[in-house]
Parts: C-alpha cells; sequence; structure tokens
C-alpha cells in the first residue's frame, strides 16, 4: 500500500509541474502492477485516472460518488451499447456533433475510431462514407458497425450494391468512383489513415486517394480525417478550412522499448536465438515486423528449425485446411503448425482474416510474422512487438512508420505494458509534418475551373493542355462527359493521353481487342500484351507473369484452387507470386482494361465493348457474389461446396452479393453446416463468417472440430 501511496506522490508531483504525459506513463505502469496481482484500485488510484482523464479505466466499486458522476459523464452509446469516452476521446466527439470538420492525429491506442461509432448512434446521419486503406480494415469495419447499426443502415462494401433509404458505404478509395453519381450528398466523410494521401507516404496509391478526397470532400457536409503520428499538417488543398487536432501525447498505454540489438551488434546467429527465445510458447502474443518478405522467409525458417509443432484444435485444424485447400507442402501451414502465423497485404482476404482471429484466441496463435500490412490492413495489437528489420520493403524504415509498428503494442484493458523488442536499430527521431499535393500526373481529372483555387498556374496550364490534347482525339463533348462521370479510374492522365494517340495513330493494330471476349484465353495473348506495353512500369513482375496467371485464374470457378496453384508453380510461379498476381490481375489490369475500352469505343470501334470481360476480370473470374463473400470471409472453395450442395445458385447473373446475403439468412446457419462435403475448419469457418452477416452477438465462431 505505500508503495502505491508513493507512487501517486510521483504521479501527482508531475501533474503539478505540468507533464501529464510522464504522469500518464507512471499510472499506467501501476495499473499494470495491480492487475497483475488482481488488486483492486484505492480511490486514490482513481482519483489519479480521473486527474489524467482516463476515465474508462475507473474502477467503479472502490470510487467516490464524484469519480462515479464523471465516469457516467463521459458516457456515451457507441451503437446497442454503453461506453465510457477518455477526456480527448470526448473533446474530438464534441467538435463532430457541433458540426465541425476535424483531421485527427493520435497514438495508435487512442480509439479514433470509437467516435465514429458514438457519432452515428447520437446524430443518425443518413449517408456515412468511409474511406479504408486496405480491403482488411473495410471487412474489420463493417464487421463491428454491421453488428451495431444493421437494422438501420444498409453497410455497403462492395461495389453495385444497391443504396438504401441510410446507408454507411465502407471502401478501399479505388471502389469510391462508382457511387459518386449515386451520392448526392454525404453527412459524414471518414478517411482513415489520411496521411496516404501523400506522395511521399504511398507513392503507388496516392494519386487515386487524393482524387477519392477531391470528388467525395465536394458532396460532404462534413468531414473527419484520421492519422497516426503526424506532428503537423502542412498547408493543402484538401485540409485547409478543418481544425487539425494534434493528440500525440495522448496515450492509453505504456511501451517499454527494449533495445537487444545493441547485445549482438550485427551477429545473425544471436539475433535468430533472440528470436525464438522471444516468441517461444508461453502464455505472452507477439507481432513480428519483418520488414520484407525475404526476411518473413528467414523468419519461417527459423521458426521451423526451433520451435516444436504444437497439438492445439484451431492450429492443427487450420494448418491441415491449408495442404488440402491451397499447397500440400506449404510453408504456411508448416508455420500454423507451430501457433505462429503470416500477415502480408497479398495473399487472400479470409486466411488474413481468419489469422487474426486465431491470433486473438488464447489457445490460437502465439505469433503473427508481418510485413507493413499488419500496421495499416487491421485494428489488431500484442503485449509484445518485436522489430526484426528496421526496413519497409527495399527502403530503410522511417521513424513515422516505426512509430506506427510499435504503436501495436499494449491495447486498453488487456494489455498496460506492450513490450517493444528492437532487434534491429531504430530509425532516427523526428517530427513528422505531413505534405499533400496534387500529383502531377493526375491533374488531367481535374477541372481547371472547379479546382482553380487549389492549383499553381503551371498546374492549370498542364491541365487546359491536356484537355486540348484529348479533346483533340475524342471530342470536346465526349472529354467533358469523362469528367463530369468519372469514367476513367486510371488516374495517370500521361498514360491515358499515350494510350489515345496510339488508338487514334494505329488504330489497325487494335482490331483484335474484340477477342478479349473469347470464352478461349489462348486468344487474349496479344492484347494483353499490347496493353501491358503501353503501360510498362509497375507491375513489379514480367509481363508474361501477369498474362499466364490471367489465362490461368480464367478457371478459378471450374477447377480447384490447388490445381491452379500447382500448374502455375510449374511455370515458375510460386504461391506467393500467385496471391500478388491474382490480386495485380482484379484490380490493376482490370482497371487499365476498363479505360482501355472505354477510350476504344471512343476512337476505333463503338460496336466493341469487352465490359463484360472486364467485369469477370475484376472478380478474379468468380461469380461475382462468390468473390465479394471472400471479402466477407467465406472462400470460394466453400462456396463452391454450397453450390453443388444446391442451397445456393451463385451461377445465377442475379445472384449478387445483397441476394446471396440474403439467402444465407433465410437459410441460416445449421442449413450450411448441414452440407455433408464440409470439414472440421470449414465449419469453423462457416461460423466465422456468419458471425460477420449477424447482428447481435449470438453468434460466434467457437469450434474447429
Amino acid at each position: 500500500m505505500m508503495e502505491i501511496f508513493e507512487t501517486c506522490q510521483e504521479i501527482n508531483r508531475l501533474l503539478s509541474i505540468q507533464n501529464e504525459l510522464a504522469a500518464r506513463n507512471l499510472l499506467i505502469q501501476l495499473l499494470a502492477d495491480l492487475d497483475r496481482v488482481k488488486t483492486p484500485y484505492p480511490q486514490l488510484v482513481n482519483h489519479m485516472i480521473r486527474a489524467t482523464g482516463l476515465f474508462p479505466y475507473l474502477q467503479l466499486e472502490s470510487a467516490s460518488w464524484d469519480q462515479k458522476y464523471v465516469h457516467h459523464a463521459f458516457e456515451v452509446d457507441v451503437g446497442r451499447r454503453l461506453a465510457t469516452l477518455h477526456r480527448e476521446q470526448s473533446s474530438v466527439l464534441a467538435r463532430l456533433l457541433n458540426g465541425r470538420s476535424i483531421a485527427v492525429s493520435a497514438p495508435t491506442s487512442f480509439g479514433k475510431s470509437f467516435i465514429i461509432d458514438a457519432f452515428i448512434a447520437a446524430k443518425h446521419p443518413d449517408t456515412v462514407v468511409i474511406i479504408v486503406p486496405t480491403i482488411a480494415l473495410m471487412d474489420e469495419t463493417r464487421r463491428r458497425l454491421f453488428k451495431k447499426f444493421s437494422e438501420h443502415y444498409t453497410i455497403i462494401t462492395a461495389p453495385d450494391t444497391r443504396l438504401g433509404p441510410k446507408n454507411i458505404l465502407i471502401f478501399p478509395q479505388e471502389r469510391a468512383f462508382g457511387y459518386l453519381a449515386s451520392l448526392k450528398t454525404i453527412d459524414l466523410l471518414v478517411v482513415d489513415e489520411f496521411y496516404k494521401a501523400s506522395q511521399e507516404h504511398d507513392p503507388e496509391r496516392a494519386s487515386s486517394l487524393v482524387k477519392a478526397i477531391l470528388k467525395l470532400s465536394k458532396k460532404a457536409s462534413q468531414r473527419y480525417y484520421l492519422a497516426p503520428n503526424i506532428k503537423k499538417l502542412n498547408d493543402n488543398a484538401f485540409t485547409r478550412d478543418m481544425e487539425f487536432v494534434e493528440l500525440l501525447d495522448f496515450n492509453t498505454v505504456y511501451l517499454n522499448i527494449q533495445e537487444p540489438y545493441k547485445e549482438f551488434g550485427g551477429d545473425a546467429a544471436k539475433k535468430g536465438a533472440k528470436l525464438i527465445e522471444l516468441i517461444s510458447p508461453g502464455d505472452e502474443k507477439s507481432l513480428i515486423y519483418a520488414g520484407t518478405y525475404t526476411e518473413i522467409r528467414k523468419i519461417a525458417d527459423l521458426v521451423i528449425k526451433n520451435l516444436p509443432t504444437v497439438d492445439r484444435i484451431y492450429t492443427s485444424a487450420f494448418a491441415k485446411w491449408l495442404r488440402e485447400n491451397y499447397e500440400k507442402d506449404w510453408l504456411l501451414a508448416d508455420l500454423v503448425e507451430r501457433a505462429v502465423g503470416v500477415h502480408n497485404g497479398s495473399m487472400h482476404r479470409c486466411l488474413s482474416q481468419l489469422q487474426i482471429r486465431l491470433f486473438e484466441y488464447e489457445d490460437g496463435f502465439d505469433s503473427i510474422v508481418s510485413t507493413s500490412s499488419i500496421i495499416e490492413g487491421v485494428n489488431t495489437s500484442a503485449q509484445n512487438v518485436i522489430v526484426w528489420r528496421s526496413k519497409l520493403g527495399r527502403t530503410n524504415l522511417k521513424d513515422f512508420t516505426y512509430k506506427n509498428i510499435i504503436g501495436r503494442g499494449g491495447r486498453m484493458f488487456k494489455y498496460f505494458v506492450g513490450n517493444i523488442f528492437l532487434l534491429d536499430a531504430p530509425p532516427k527521431s523526428e517530427d513528422a509534418q505531413l505534405e499533400i499535393s496534387f500529383p502531377d500526373n493526375m491533374l488531367g481529372t481535374l477541372d481547371e475551373d472547379g479546382d482553380a483555387d487549389q492549383l499553381t498556374d503551371r498546374q492549370i496550364e498542364r491541365i487546359v493542355e491536356y484537355r486540348t490534347q484529348m479533346s483533340d482525339i475524342i471530342g470536346e463533348e465526349q472529354f467533358a462527359r469523362l469528367k463530369r462521370e468519372s469514367v476513367l479510374q486510371d488516374s495517370d492522365a500521361d498514360f491515358l493521353l499515350r494510350l489515345a494517340k496510339d488508338m487514334r495513330d494505329a488504330p489497325e493494330d487494335w482490331k483484335g481487342f474484340g477477342y478479349l471476349n473469347s470464352s478461349n484465353p489462348a486468344q487474349w495473348d496479344s492484347m494483353l500484351y499490347k496493353v501491358l506495353k503501353l503501360k510498362p512500369g509497375g507491375w513489379d513482375t514480367t509481363w508474361s507473369n501477369v498474362v499466364n496467371v490471367t489465362k490461368e485464374i480464367a478457371h478459378n470457378w471450374r477447377d480447384d484452387l490447388s490445381q491452379i496453384i500447382s500448374t502455375l508453380r510449374q511455370n515458375g510461379i510460386s504461391i506467393e507470386d500467385f496471391f500478388k498476381l491474382e490480386r495485380t490481375v482484379t484490380f490493376k489490369l482490370s482497371a487499365l482494361l476498363g479505360d482501355t475500352n472505354e477510350l476504344h469505343k471512343m476512337i476505333v470501334n463503338p460496336a466493341v465493348d469487352i465490359s463484360g470481360f472486364v467485369g469477370r476480370m475484376s472478380r478474379a473470374f468468380l461469380p461475382s457474389a462468390v468473390y465479394h463473400l471472400e471479402e466477407y470471409g467465406l472462400p470460394r472453395m466453400i462456396s463452391k461446396k454450397i453450390q453443388a450442395a444446391g442451397l445456393i445458385n451463385f451461377e445465377d447473373p442475379d445472384m449478387d452479393l445483397l441476394r446471396a446475403l440474403d439467402r444465407f439468412k433465410f437459410l441460416g446457419i445449421n442449413a450450411v453446416l448441414a452440407i455433408k462435403s464440409l470439414g472440421p475448419f470449414d465449419r469453423y469457418v462457416v461460423r466465422f463468417f456468419f458471425d460477420g452477416i449477424t447482428p447481435d452477438e449470438s453468434q460466434t465462431p467457437d469450434d474447429a472440430s
């Protein structure tokens, strides 16, 4: 008791000299100690919790009346339940409820998303659009909001889904353009991880996010942008009339940073031994940031060599399922048998979702090895975060991303203290400033009148020059329509102009374009190569690999996935390459061909239309509902078993995602679980899927047997 009193005395001293950050860190460590020995909080500790603004941590059993009042006063409806906000969450919510548009920078553990739920519950807006950086985060956000608001809102994640009277739309930026015409007004536009609009942070996708922000914000009456670790937001056209709220010093967990790398220097054997020591099976969960795919492979080899296989109900069943459905000797299955998962941005969505779920279970995964996908892809955290390599792909890790990674350590009410183990030297500390500008390659998609106040004279000249050149080829009326309806998906104006000029100057070279409608993939080669040649960069692989995977996944619905993976391996394409390439084909190549098709109809031959082919390609040549159900956590191989059992006809052209979901709700979980061909882990996956389409908490995926 004396030690508690002395610690509270020190916390009080730090508060009196206005060092609230140090006071809060000391308090959180005290709460962790009390939690470890299961000691109820004395009233003095509750007093310190109140003084530092961490109201959710107040223990009501020992609280005084005024502390109970504060806990109650900061309680809000967050959808189907009440929750107490901490002081700064409440301050942000108050600004939003007052109608202000704000950009918030706060630590990972702050609870920025929680505020969205409270806003929807309080204001009941008609239309909320939430832009997220990844499909994985889209599904996680959808599951959270579906549980709370699906009675009153249509929750939309898939393109072409019918709007309801009240809608919450959750998308990565590329999907937002399909809804521009149908959304008249947006009550709240949320952009999660909005720092990705900066070329410095996401050179590949920044221009499409900038374009989405620009178009959507014109329809939005209020905006809420979220980012971690931004100290200063430099003047820019996108947030000029928004209030920037920097709350980086308000932490809800304490990060205990340890630096083992100093002990072993560059000794690879000692580094590997330290990693194995840290992740050996115990009762602690670890996220391992690997940095690159190559480093994931190194860690995998270490794990397989040094950790024993474990017999656990979920991991053993999952490993067996992976071998049956993907590849018999897949490295991931070897890791899963050792209670270790892998998270990267390219593998099938359902695999990432299932691994995050198994990481949450006490008897599931002990560790997950990851690239940067874990920091931007999902809201997960762990007791331990291990930084294996201070790299992000080929470049050195920047302090901004490093802080984002270590911010995954600790979680409110679960781990008061996050242990950070650095097995590589961290980057130099710096205050991150965010610069957002119009990338030059997207200027052609802008309007020199409507956007003039946000552009330089040189940029306006570029826009006029582009409009003149494009209008000369396709006509002013068609150009105006392309702009007005955002028909073209690619933001690279230089490429689109190059494409249009090629069609105008050599129309005879495009005579085979209609062959892409052929049901025989052997006839696709010449046109696929032609389009790839016009946009040579940014594929991260050879053109022949892109073409080979396109032709092979044309059989995605007919053939077993393991058969497709085996065929591609004979062509030198590994399972990891397959995941990346299937994504490249469905997103990048399909968008490219969609734009090519629009220009081809205007310039070469209006009678040739390959939009059906582009649509199939964008769904990995799977039936529409099957492809989108994968994002909901139902893999294609289980959809095939449901089709074979005659429960749902996914091949029916009218069977879109909403109809399929309605059909599942009508059938109920037991009808699906009764399918004889489902294996033990298939049944677990079905439960996981139903959990995500069920409003209340009654369905939980709990059994892998």
